[in-house]
């Protein structure tokens, strides 16, 4: 029998045999995923949705700051590489979205950066490196001012089940945008808080750092898979919730009091 070489398809140099076993693999894989879309209700899926497009929004806006607050400190780099954008699919990657969703901590793409377009190298980049984490904690602020906003009208009225699910939106908001904020602080290589190291420490240590900073991305891997940071990141997480929660109430409680 003659092969035939198109577009690398694999079925066509398959013995009859294992085209057999592969279609019952196949079966049996789009089986297990029926049942377990079966498995899933209706409030699943759209928390499922929710979860996703909250991580979506948290990651953009989070790339986009940085790529921002280096234009406007000179380094037009990310600009020209069409990342001011709030279009999400020039910033998301995909394994990172899924981890961001399942787990609450991911990544994005990096956006490009040429330091040495700065007038002020050291304190440039640490302006950059902060415009992200200070995007996510304003983000954070806005969704606990709105998820506060659906509380108290809930207390004088019934709310339908749509408003529900957009309070559920502002709450993932909230919450993975301040995780984003308090992870990428971690001073580790190559998250933002390790550039912020720059500016504190002297020149002689950033350099050794800067030597070594090719591995901090494996030593945050080993860190993440043992979940060591686990603890540490939650309680961090919660801290910059409670320590935002009044500052996001009283606008709220003053527009109660004013139509009390």
């Amino acid at each position: 029998m003659q092969k035939e070489e198109k577009g690398g398809i694999l079925s066509s140099y398959m013995l009859p045999d294992r085209r057999l076993t592969a279609r019952t693999e196949m079966r049996s894989s789009m089986g297990d995923f029926q049942s377990w879309v079966n498995q899933l209700n209706y409030d699943q899926l759209i928390e499922m949705v929710i979860t996703v497009l909250a991580a979506v929004i948290c990651i953009t806006l989070h790339e986009v700051s940085h790529g921002y607050a280096a234009y406007r400190l000179g380094d037009p780099t990310a600009k020209n590489a069409g990342r001011l954008t709030l279009n999400p699919l020039r910033h998301i990657d995909p394994l990172g979205l899924l981890v961001m969703a399942i787990a609450h901590f991911g990544w994005a793409r990096a956006v490009p950066i040429q330091p040495g377009n700065f007038k002020h190298f050291r304190r440039d980049t640490a302006l950059t490196a902060l415009a992200g984490p200070a995007a996510n904690v304003g983000i954070t602020m806005l969704a606990l001012m709105l998820h506060n906003t659906l509380l108290s009208l809930g207390a004088f009225w019934e709310l339908p089940q749509g408003l529900a699910y957009l309070d559920l939106f502002f709450q993932y908001v909230a919450i993975l945008s301040a995780n984003l904020a308090v992870f990428n602080l971690l001073p580790i290589p190559p998250l933002d808080g390790s550039k912020v190291l720059y500016v504190i420490l002297p020149r002689g240590i950033c350099e050794k750092l800067l030597r070594y900073e090719r591995f901090g991305f494996f030593l945050l891997a080993v860190l993440l898979w043992t979940g060591v940071l686990d603890a540490p990141l939650n309680f961090l997480r919660s801290g910059l919730i409670r320590l935002l929660w009044p500052i996001c109430n009283w606008p709220v409680e003053l527009l109660l009091h004013l139509f009390h």
